[in-house]
């Protein structure tokens, strides 16, 4: 098709993390195999497009954040659409289609993309295509690619009926026409896999073109030996098919090396948005025995001297760095140790074919290498199929460079999942396993994903210990596997534990609160703003807590602060509190064990249920519960009196698939049985009270 016949749409994206603008991309690079051309822009970029004046289809690429939240870059859209003076036919003219990501590990699913969806629909706005709503805890691509290629024919639909609408029956045959010859997603499957030679050069591949190879000397291991599938071998049927890959994204960043004067930049400059507060860790404390299952350590930080303010229950977040070793290793296997302290400069690069390229916003103009890979490229990041098609260009074994197709291809996608998502697989894995792979610093600036700071709940209460700051995590341990053959710790955990290690000796003989003085080291923290899960205005309202392991770090802050208000208001009336807590092992790793039994002894709590889930109680004629979803069911009148009659608030923090949807189930049984009601009315009446922000969830997956 010519240029001039190719036919526009707006398409639009929003983005936290980099995946929706991925996707937005790839739409963008395949638009034109099809006859479209697709105008491209970051949702906030509203002096860019008018969607009250729009003609053309739209499509919208929208993420989720936080619990359920439209991502930051879409906060100026969604104020807009939301003003309720607007009227019900503000949008009538508007035709569009929206893919929403999200991750069902959390409640609010796609809760971004919904939001959006709902309003438009609201406001007259008709879906000229289904609305998608991709899952990150199975995979994004199961929706997003089947997604994407009905999209042209939806976009084929929407023309075909705007020219029969102008009368222009002609111009119909020659768009239909040109689009028939352009290549089509839809046939693609039912392709022959009969081998030809494989080219790797991409100039004008477009992204359903299909890939063929001889299997001849392309085995990455001698057959005899691997007869199942791994990371590095494949096996029939994906070895002897015919592959589909994406097509190669366009390089669009220009690194340049200059000398080794000057200074990195500031930390606070990696974010765009809030004030970086460098704060000194004045306690360091292990809370755990040695044999716990996991090692949980309290940090308390010095924030006297800054205007950081926080409430209980609020998170923050801690910008941390790559493991030093592994940003090592990585130079090392990129052949660019000896260029770890010389500058470089990150510009786009000229000519690029990548529509809107700009330099990444959280990579420097200006910084040494290994600065950029220390704090602003997330390392650890799984790597996206279009990652691995770009590491194709860069491995020249020819069994691997098979290998990393498979993987990318859409006939590869169980393997993809197998042996790179759920293991959780690195860029590093990804070199150690293809050893011929050398991709240059450019391809890595361009798909390794931001080094996100990571989020925290606060566990203490300004009010009660002011100019401090404390939070509570469990050191994260990843084990060994085939994939991955070294063990690992968690990126930020595992370097608090490393920077605390000397304070954590020094009070080994004891696990208790006091701790001591490491004011030398500071880390760098900001406020994670929106955050509801805040105790109620009212005190008097009753509340109760579920927090089994790390999960009681957030209460610990409500029933300090509760405490500094009855000393401080002791006419006032306070509601009933209840704390349901967990643990593995009663003498192992029951946390704040010694404050809990001081809240008790104050009155700040009233109850405290507990359990051990694997402790073993032989005496006992019964068996105690192992959960704490079994303990609120043993007190259900208990929390329906507080919820339905008390109009009290209900607290959850914690794992979210094996901690809080079984709270959440329990509490749906509870008050089925006691409103004596299905189980449909009962989850209806539990999704009012999440409305109403009285069941509030602070969970993790």
């Amino acid at each position: 098709m010519c240029c001039g016949l190719k036919r526009r749409f707006l398409l639009l994206y929003a983005t936290q993390k980099g995946q929706a603008k991925a996707i937005a991309e790839e739409i963008w690079q395949q638009a034109g195999a099809h006859g479209f051309e697709a105008d491209m822009h970051c949702m906030s970029e509203i002096d860019k497009y008018n969607l009250e004046t729009e003609k053309d289809p739209v499509v919208i690429v929208i993420s989720t954040t936080g619990t359920g939240d439209p991502p930051d870059t879409a906060r100026k859209l969604v104020k807009k659409i939301q003003d309720t003076t607007l009227p019900p036919e503000h949008f009538s003219h508007l035709q569009y289609g929206l893919l929403g990501l999200g991750d069902s590990e959390y409640t609010f699913f796609c809760n971004g993309g919904k939001t959006v969806d709902r309003r438009l629909q609201e406001l007259g706005a008709q879906h000229f295509y289904d609305t998608g709503l991709a899952d990150d805890c199975v995979g994004l691509e199961l929706v997003v690619d089947p997604w994407i290629d009905g999209l042209w024919h939806a976009l084929k639909e929407v023309f075909l009926l705007q020219k029969e609408r102008e009368g222009m029956n002609s111009a119909v045959d020659a768009v239909s026409n040109s689009l028939s010859a352009a290549p089509h997603v839809v046939h693609e499957l039912n392709l022959s896999s009969e081998v030809q030679n494989l080219k790797l050069e991409d100039e004008g591949v477009k992204s359903s073109d299909v890939f063929s190879q001889k299997l001849v000397d392309i085995r990455l291991v001698d057959s005899n030996r691997d007869t199942e599938a791994s990371l590095v071998h494949s096996v029939p049927p994906i070895s002897e098919s015919a592959l589909n890959i994406p097509a190669l994204p366009p390089e669009y960043i220009e690194v340049q090396f200059q000398d080794t004067h000057g200074e990195n930049p500031h930390l606070s400059s990696l974010i765009s948005e809030g004030t970086v507060f460098e704060v000194p860790v004045t306690k360091a404390v292990q809370l755990t025995r040695e044999d716990a299952v996991k090692t949980a350590l309290l940090l308390e930080l010095d924030i006297a001297d800054t205007v950081f303010d926080y409430q209980p229950g609020d998170a923050f977040c801690v910008m941390c760095p790559n493991n030093v070793s592994e940003v090592e290793e990585l130079l090392r296997i990129l052949e660019l140790s000896e260029k770890g302290e010389y500058f470089v400069c990150v510009k786009v690069k000229q000519g690029t074919k990548k529509k809107g390229a700009s330099r990444p916003q959280h990579i420097p103009e200006r910084s040494t290498l290994k600065f950029i890979l220390t704090w602003c490229l997330e390392i650890r990041a799984t790597p996206k199929k279009a990652f691995l098609r770009a590491l194709v260009e860069c491995t020249s074994d020819v069994g691997e460079k098979r290998r990393l197709q498979e993987l990318c291809s859409r006939q590869g996608a169980s393997d993809y999942t197998r042996f790179i998502r759920d293991p959780s697989v690195c860029l590093l894995d990804l070199l150690h396993a293809f050893p011929s792979c050398k991709p240059s610093l450019n391809v890595l600036i361009e798909h390794l994903p931001k080094l996100q700071a990571r989020s925290y709940s606060a566990s203490s209460s300004n009010l009660y210990q002011p100019g401090k700051l404390s939070f509570v995590f469990s050191i994260v341990e990843f084990a060994a596997c085939p994939t991955r053959p070294v063990s690992r710790r968690g990126v930020c955990t595992g370097w608090l534990a490393e920077l605390v290690a000397t304070q954590l000796h020094a009070n080994r003989s004891t696990v208790d609160t006091n701790g001591g003085s490491c004011s030398t080291k500071k880390i760098s923290i900001f406020a994670r703003p929106n955050n509801a899960f805040h105790l109620p205005a009212d005190p008097s309202i009753p509340l109760m807590m579920v927090g089994p392991g790390t999960g009681i770090s957030p209460f610990i802050g409500f029933l300090q602060h509760r405490q500094k208000l009855r000393e401080e208001h002791m006419d006032w009336e306070f509601g009933e509190t209840w704390l349901f807590f967990g643990c593995r092992h009663q003498n192992r790793d029951y946390l704040f064990k010694d404050e809990l039994r001081c809240f008790l002894e104050n009155g700040t709590l009233n109850h405290l249920k507990v359990c051990f889930s694997r402790d073993s109680s032989s005496t006992a004629e019964v068996a105690p519960p192992k959960y704490v979803q079994d303990v609120i069911r043993l007190h259900a009148k208990e929390v329906a009196r507080v919820l339905l009659k008390e109009r009290g608030y209900f607290y959850v923090c914690g794992d979210k698939k094996h901690m809080a949807d079984g709270v959440s189930d329990a509490v749906v049984d509870i008050l089925s049985m006691e409103m004596e009601a299905d189980k449909l009315e009962a989850m209806k009446f539990l999704a009012t009270l999440r409305e109403a922000k009285r069941y509030l969830q602070d969970v993790w997956s």
